[in-house]
C-alpha cells in the first residue's frame, strides 16, 4: 500500500506541476511571440485562458457548496431523530 499511494503522490506531482506549467507558458509566455510564430499551434485561444480557470472555479465552488450543504442536512436529520 505504501508503494502505491507513493507512486500515485508522484503521479499526481507531475501531472499538476505539468498542467502549471503548460498553463503558466501559455498565459506569461505567448504574448511576447509574434502572432505568426509557431508556438502559437500548441495553445488554444487566449479567451480560454480565462473561461477555463472561471469555469472550474465555479465547478469547484458548486461541489463544496453542495457538500457542505449535505453535512448541514444530515446533522439536521441526527438532531431531529434525537429529539424524537
Amino acid at each position: 500500500m505504501g508503494n502505491s499511494d507513493r507512486l500515485l503522490g508522484g503521479l499526481m506531482l507531475l501531472t499538476s506541476l505539468s498542467i502549471f506549467s503548460y498553463y503558466t507558458i501559455w498565459t506569461l509566455a505567448t504574448p511576447f511571440f509574434p502572432p505568426t510564430a509557431a508556438i502559437h499551434q500548441y495553445f488554444p485561444d487566449r479567451e480560454w485562458a480565462v473561461r477555463i480557470p472561471a469555469a472550474a472555479l465555479l465547478f469547484f465552488m458548486a461541489a463544496i457548496g453542495s457538500l457542505i450543504s449535505l453535512a448541514l442536512i444530515n446533522q439536521a436529520r441526527k438532531e431531529r431523530a434525537k429529539t424524537r
